[in-house]
């Protein structure tokens, strides 16, 4: 076989999803020399400074082709990461994908250990995603309290139930691991019934359904997955560390949010950033170079897998293992558990891809264990609790009483 001569680092990573399932199911490159290896291929890691994007691959789910879609620039807004989690706030589809495609495209993802958990998500097995009770409710008076119906936040905090959501999440997350319980409860029965359901229709609403009257009984609440703060790096401009791909939204990072972002101010990375990128995309597309070369999807070799248990089970185990080990509360011991449990997934997985045609279930499989790495391996190298960030080997300093006044 005759190899094109690569000329940039980009299109090696480009050429190599195509040439991946050549490499497994036939020998031509096991047979190349290494210096045949140097003269065809460029070698990419997280240093290469010329990284560049053409465009994506992307799966038509209605044919279930891969298309092959060329750009002079090219946008992720693909979102979040909740599903990495066992219980999240996101809708399923936040699967990190996009953050996941740059981390294989050797792009810069940075802070994934800063994950914001929301302390009051309502506690009803088997709802995926997790219906939000908002945090507007403590403040309009409620209480949090354990199942025996005792008030607890007073052992974590002097706000009581008004301390910032990650304090209370962290407060929640100790209460249920003492006491072997999987819940807590949201007490506003001691509020007017009345005002109760002119502020909290929805809630009101919903819960009913469910056969619990706010008003009168508790609500079972748990922490759950709900922002990432970190993400894919990016620039004032939202372009990425790969030139003519821009991130925003969710799935970037800004640095905007720092370690702990505050509530319901996530439209900045969404919004401002988004006409960052397209100002910036206008002014410099047309000095782009528009590539016409790069080869189809090939997916020669592959089927479609046999059980769908293999997958299903193994997006269970992530979310257990990200859950157990890489939630709220962190530890060098849990990390170490989490690595060796998602490498033998990432293992496992890796193979099943590359035998399998593409469909959207593998590809979200695939890349919720590869965000579950990241979010465990920088957990890992950050030796201290910061932000969203907690490990009991590296505890805060204590604050003295006058840091926590209001």
């Amino acid at each position: 076989m005759r190899l094109p001569r690569l000329t940039t680092a980009h299109q090696w990573v480009v050429l190599l999803d195509s040439f991946y399932k050549s490499i497994i199911y036939k020998d031509f490159f096991i047979s190349l020399s290494p210096a045949l290896l140097r003269r065809y291929i460029k070698i990419v890691t997280r240093r290469t400074k010329d990284i560049e994007c053409y465009g994506a691959y992307v799966l038509n789910q209605a044919t279930g082709k891969v298309d092959t879609f060329l750009s002079r620039v090219t946008l992720m807004a693909t979102g979040g990461i909740g599903s990495v989690y066992h219980t999240t706030t996101n809708p399923l589809i936040a699967t990190g994908d996009g953050i996941a495609m740059v981390y294989r495209a050797k792009g810069t993802v940075k802070d994934m250990e800063f994950v914001q958990f929301h302390p009051t998500a309502l506690y009803h097995p088997g709802d995926r995603p997790a219906f939000l009770i908002t945090e507007a409710m403590r403040g309009y008076g409620a209480v949090l309290r354990n199942l025996a119906g005792e008030e607890f936040m007073q052992k974590y905090d002097p706000r009581l139930s008004l301390a910032p959501r990650d304090v209370v999440a962290r407060a929640i997350d100790s209460e249920m691991k003492q006491r072997g319980e999987d819940h807590v409860f949201l007490d506003v029965t001691h509020k007017d019934a009345e005002e109760t359901k002119h502020h909290f229709p929805n809630i009101y609403k919903h819960c009913l359904e469910l056969g619990i009257d706010i008003t009168k009984d508790y609500i079972p609440v748990v922490p759950a997955a709900h922002y990432l703060c970190g993400g894919i790096k990016v620039d004032l401009n939202a372009c990425s560390s790969i030139k003519r791909l821009y991130a925003v939204g969710e799935c970037s990072c800004t640095g905007l949010h720092g370690g702990n972002r505050l509530a319901s101010n996530s439209l900045i990375e969404a919004v401002v950033y988004a006409e960052a990128a397209a100002r910036h995309a206008i002014e410099h597309h047309n000095h782009y170079e528009w590539r016409e070369d790069i080869p189809e999807w090939n997916d020669e070799g592959t089927q479609h897998p046999e059980e769908m248990v293999l997958i299903s089970q193994s997006e269970k185990e992530v979310g257990e293992i990200m859950s157990a080990y890489v939630g709220i509360v962190r530890s060098n011991l849990r990390l170490d558990r989490a690595w060796n449990r998602l490498d033998i997934l990432y293992e496992e997985t890796e193979k099943l891809f590359k035998e399998s045609t593409v469909s959207r279930r593998i590809c979200e499989l695939r890349n919720i264990i590869n965000v579950g790495y990241l979010i465990m391996r920088q957990a890992m190298d950050r030796k201290e609790s910061r932000g969203l960030h907690y490990t009991v080997d590296y505890p805060p300093a204590p604050k003295n009483a006058d840091d926590l006044k209001l």
